[in-house]
């Protein structure tokens, strides 16, 4: 599971507990300005997910981690698709992260208002 903040220009993506394991990473910090969009659509985390290198797929269990889809990089952290959501991202090493976070449509809000 991922959990979301703020600091100064920057959404910080932090992945929690043993998930940093299998996801091969602890955090990614990108710039507002860097966020296309982010929405909910559990169709993003149906079929294949792609190249893993490095990431962890354990069928019906989790995700996570790097993996690479029609010449996309994409950070996944997902555990229960219910609680996951899709973030677009623009001139960044990810090109989407999809991720499971505690509440959807809190993480959606604070995602999509636009900062100042």
């Amino acid at each position: 599971m991922i959990t979301i903040s703020k600091k100064d220009n920057h959404y910080i993506f932090v992945v929690n507990g043993m998930h940093k394991l299998w996801a091969f990473k602890s955090e990614l910090s990108i710039p507002f300005e860097n966020i296309i969009n982010a929405h909910q659509n559990t169709e993003d985390v149906k079929g294949w997910k792609g190249w893993k290198l490095p990431g962890t797929s354990i069928s019906s269990i989790i995700t996570a981690g790097t993996f690479y889809k029609d010449g996309n990089k994409i950070f996944w952290d997902v555990s229960n698709i219910e609680n996951c959501i899709t973030v677009d991202l623009k001139d960044e090493e990810y090109k989407q992260l999809i991720i499971e976070v505690e509440n959807p449509a809190d993480a959606l809000q604070i995602l999509n208002t636009k900062m100042n």
